[in-house]
This record gives structure tokens, C-alpha cells and sequence, in this order.
């Protein structure tokens, strides 16, 4: 039986589950659930559960009163794994890897990708001093981990392991065209989409990396006028991207949903036709995994991605999708026009999708890699073990 407890900063509220709820939080949310089901696993956790408007100010105290706590359960030695959901949380053991080594407590992190690669310079010189306390770092993503290589880890402490999705989150989807755009009328003002409208949708934080700016301002013009760009999120670049829709004279076309409920978001995944990825490398910043393409392939959405970064470890060419060249406008046409040019190629592009969304991403599977990775790194962390350094 192994002791594991899973440490992060990064939950919801248990009363308002959609409150400080990215794609890192909910790794954690699922993963936590996915543990707690798992055999041959004594499961315990330490969360700070905060909404997204104090997370910052409720982590620095979280930080601070884990150091003590931290420190007794190793020497009491109730645990022998700490798996900590992010480098956040995962600095702890700079300051306890003395004492979790005496205790013989093994330590692990997961890594997202912005959470290594945020450029400010005081954080990149503390990155390598995280690794260097950890026995075993386990990125979301293969490209993730070359980030972690890059900064200083040790191969031999490297080892992704993907993301994955509750695919009990969802209903499951009507597939056919008919079926499909009906689901849209939860969302306000669906009814003003014209009859033969094809719907694209994206969903995230409005940022540079995410390249929806670019999407609106150099593919969108040249799709036919029938096809729509709904986008759901937030963020800094919500600006820039209300320019270039107005500058391409797209507002009947493209449409900013903002945040919205999980009641929305379900319909918005149901209703639209396709998912667009369109990323653009950013220095500093990464995709280090892209948990809503998992989220719209559940949906029986295909997804268009830019072959970026970990995104091209979540589509798999004519499985769930289609991969093009980052920033290769016309390229991104060819292939969202493949799809809805013809239904019948969408219909079955859909249950593809579904299909191979629910058998290669679920969280069992996920949750059981996890423990898997876990126990095995355990059994031989005598020669694996993080150095002792001075």
C-alpha cells in the first residue's frame, strides 16, 4: 500500500466549483478524484481552495503555514510520496528536502508548462533549485519536460505523463448538424445565427500564446461568410482581439462570449461544429498541454491545432482533429474547410473524436499512469533519489 499525499494551491471552493477553475485547476480537481478511487493507495491531501480574485494573496499563506505541516507529516513519517499538483506548491521542497530525505519521504511535481518556462528572471533562477529537490518531475506534456531539460533537470527524474478528462462531465453528444446546433440556444443570442451558419469555437484565457487575435485577423476573412468564430474566455488580449474583429469588419461573425457557466460552455462544445487551437509561439510563455481540446473532443468536437508545443501530443491527425503549421493562415483554411465543406466528413470526423477521446484520455487510465509512475520510481528511488546537495 502507498502512503500518498497530493498537495496544492490551486482548488475551487467546495461551493462554487466553477470559481478559479483554468486548465491547471482543473487538473487538480480530477486528478484528486481520480486518486481517491485508486487501488492499493493510502490517499491523503492538503488543498487551499480559493476563488480566483484572493488565490494569490491565500497562496503565499498556504505556502507558509504547509512549511511546518509538511516537515511533521515526514517526521512522524505517515506518507512515502508527496505528489504536489504544480512548481507552485513544489518549492516547498527547497526549503524540506533535508528533512524528507532523513524521513525517507519521496517527493514529485507535476509541471503545466507556463509554471516553468513565466520568464521573470528571479523565478528562472529559482526553477532549477525546485528540480534539483525533487525526485521525480512528472510534465503534462514531452515538450513541458524539454523545458524542464533545458532548466537544469535530470533525465533520469523526467517523466510525462499526459492529462486526461472526466468523461462522465458531459452528456453525451448528438452528432448530427441538426442535433448539434440546437444545443446552442442555451447560450444568449444564438437565434441570431443565420440558417446555414457553421459555428468554430475556442475556449481559454485571452492571451498572446492562444493566437485568437491572429485567427480573427488572418483566417477568418478568407472562410466563406456562412462560417461563424465563437470565443469563450477571458484575459488581457480581449482588447487586441475586439480590434481585429472590428478592423476585418467580422462583428457579425465573430463573437466574444466572455466567461461563461459550465451550463454555457457544455452547450457551446455541443452546438459548434468545430474546435480551433490557433497557438503562436510566445518566448516565456507554452501550451504545455491544452486540457480543452480534451474537453471538446469529449463533445464530439474535432479540433484544428496548431502543431505547437504540447498540443501536438493531444490531436492525433484523423483521430480527434487535424495539426497545421503555427501561423500558416491558409493552411488553417484547407484543413477547417475539410471538415465543413462536407457533412458527411464532419459527422464521422465527430465520432471519431468522441470515440478516441473516451478511450485514450480518461481519467481512470490517467489516474492509474500516475500511480503506476509512482510506485515504480518508489521501489528504486535508492538510486534515483534527488542529490543531496550541500
Amino acid at each position: 500500500m502507498m502512503r500518498l499525499l497530493f498537495v496544492s494551491h490551486s482548488l475551487p471552493p467546495k461551493d462554487r466549483p466553477l470559481d478559479n477553475l483554468g486548465g491547471m485547476q482543473r487538473v487538480a480537481l480530477e486528478l484528486d478524484a481520480a486518486l481517491r478511487d485508486s487501488p492499493g493507495v493510502s490517499y491523503h491531501t492538503r488543498f487551499l481552495r480559493a476563488p480566483w480574485r484572493t488565490i494569490h494573496i491565500q497562496s503565499a499563506a498556504f505556502l507558509l503555514r504547509s512549511l511546518p505541516a509538511l516537515a511533521a507529516v515526514a517526521r512522524r513519517r505517515e506518507v512515502d510520496v508527496i505528489l504536489f499538483s504544480s512548481m507552485v506548491t513544489a518549492a516547498l521542497t527547497v526549503f524540506l528536502r533535508p528533512v524528507f530525505r532523513r524521513n525517507g519521504v519521496m517527493t514529485a511535481a507535476i509541471v503545466h508548462g507556463l509554471d516553468v518556462t513565466t520568464p521573470a528572471r528571479p523565478y528562472q533562477w529559482f526553477v532549477p533549485k525546485v528540480f534539483a529537490s525533487l525526485d521525480l518531475v512528472m510534465p503534462v506534456s514531452a515538450a513541458t519536460g524539454e523545458e524542464c531539460v533545458k532548466r537544469g533537470l535530470d533525465r533520469n527524474r523526467l517523466r510525462p505523463v499526459r492529462n486526461g478528462v472526466d468523461t462522465d462531465r458531459f452528456e453525451e453528444p448528438g452528432f448530427e448538424r441538426g442535433v448539434r446546433g440546437k444545443a446552442l440556444a442555451a447560450i444568449d443570442g444564438a437565434d441570431a445565427l443565420p440558417d446555414g451558419a457553421v459555428v468554430l469555437a475556442s475556449v481559454g484565457r485571452q492571451v498572446e500564446r492562444k493566437g485568437f487575435s491572429w485567427f480573427v485577423r488572418e483566417v477568418m476573412p478568407g472562410l466563406p461568410d456562412h462560417i461563424h468564430y465563437w470565443l469563450a474566455g477571458n484575459g488581457p488580449e480581449h482588447s487586441a482581439i475586439r480590434e481585429s474583429i472590428d478592423s476585418a469588419g467580422l462583428t457579425h461573425r465573430v463573437r466574444l462570449l466572455g466567461r461563461v457557466s459550465e451550463e454555457e460552455l457544455a452547450a457551446l462544445y455541443r452546438g459548434a461544429d468545430l474546435f480551433v487551437m490557433p497557438n503562436v509561439p510566445v518566448p516565456g510563455d507554452m501550451e504545455g498541454f491544452g486540457v480543452v481540446m480534451l474537453e471538446a473532443g469529449l463533445s464530439g468536437l474535432p479540433t484544428v491545432g496548431a502543431r505547437l508545443e504540447g498540443i501536438a501530443e493531444v490531436i492525433t491527425n484523423n483521430r480527434n482533429g487535424r495539426l497545421v503549421e503555427s501561423g500558416d493562415a491558409a493552411a488553417f483554411s484547407r484543413a477547417i474547410r475539410h471538415y465543413v465543406d462536407d457533412p458527411a466528413v464532419l459527422l464521422q470526423a465527430s465520432r471519431d473524436a468522441y470515440r478516441h477521446t473516451r478511450s485514450h484520455f480518461s481519467w481512470t487510465s490517467v489516474g492509474a499512469e500516475y500511480v503506476d509512475v509512482l510506485k515504480a520510481r518508489l521501489a528504486t528511488r535508492g538510486t534515483t533519489a534527488a542529490p543531496a546537495g550541500k
